[in-house]
């Protein structure tokens, strides 16, 4: 099964949208695999956001994500890269669909409350960078036969 790490930032915990937001995917048939409530050192940040560092808003998503505590999660199921993706909506809070993530409670482009690897090679290196093969539980709840065929 595939996988795919999602991260709810700062401003979604603190806005206290946690339950909500981990209610989506579990209840699409997405299965948890991994989550931890921590708080993101400069190193992890500058690290998960390296693509971005020649760009001016670098310092400030590295300040922002290291501002207060994350949620980090590793969910798993068919297609969960880009369905977690459709879910989230558009980084564009004011431009995702009603009924995502980001157009149900986003508000501004620079709080957006949360993070989606873009793909699955994304998803494997994001998942390594933030969890250790041991905090990761491979596991399968007994729903799961009428959830999949």
């Amino acid at each position: 099964m595939e996988r795919t790490f999602i991260a709810i930032k700062p401003d979604g915990v603190q806005r206290g949208l946690v339950g909500d937001i981990v209610r989506r995917f579990e209840t699409k048939g997405f299965i948890l695999v991994g989550m931890k409530f921590m708080q993101v050192s400069r190193e992890l940040a500058e690290s998960h956001y390296a693509v971005h560092k020649d760009r001016p808003f670098f310092a400030g998503l590295v300040d922002f994500i290291t501002a207060s505590p994350v949620v980090a999660m590793v969910w798993e199921g068919d297609g969960v890269v880009t369905t977690a993706r459709k879910m989230i909506g558009a980084t564009n809070p004011l431009a995702a669909e009603l009924g995502t993530i980001r157009g149900d409670y986003g508000a501004n482009i620079g709080r957006n409350l949360i993070h989606g690897s873009d793909a699955i090679e994304t998803a494997e290196q994001e998942i390594a960078l933030w969890f250790t093969p041991d905090e990761l539980i491979t596991w399968q709840p007994t729903i799961m036969p009428w959830v999949y065929e």
